[in-house]
């Protein structure tokens, strides 16, 4: 399988706005958000589906969604974080995280057509990060 679009955000040959990471996981801003805030996080093992995650890494990418979503909800003083495991528009495993405080905002739909707001994203990324590698 070639290097998904993740995989090569891990390898850090594509830049990302990176909130955390540790051995197993990688979290980064998803750059067409559905709610700002919305992160993505990644096995450093590229597997397409998440039920063919082995056990280990499946436990320590829950662990990592966990910590991101405390995060976010303590930063960004929402009422909820959401997860959604979608898997069909990259061929790596990825959690959605995205906070929000009324289900409508968790509900909408990413534009992928707008072009990214890199400011916005930076700033973002500054407010989230948990700056360490475990």
């Amino acid at each position: 399988m070639a290097d998904s679009i993740f995989t090569k955000i891990i390898n850090k040959e594509v830049p990302a706005y990176i909130i955390y990471e540790d051995d197993y996981s990688l979290a980064f801003l998803d750059i067409h958000p559905v709610q700002p805030g919305h992160v993505l996080v990644v096995p450093k093992k590229q597997i397409e589906q998440w039920l063919d995650l082995d056990e280990d890494t499946y436990l320590h990418l829950m662990q990592a969604v966990k910590i991101v979503g405390e995060q976010l909800k303590t930063v960004l003083s929402t009422k909820f974080v959401g997860l959604k495991i979608v898997g069909v528009d990259v061929a790596h495993v990825h959690v959605h995280l995205i906070p929000f405080n009324r289900g409508t905002e968790f509900n909408s739909s990413q534009d992928m057509t707008n072009t990214p707001n890199h400011q916005a994203l930076k700033v973002m990324a500054a407010k989230l990060s948990l700056n360490k590698l475990k």
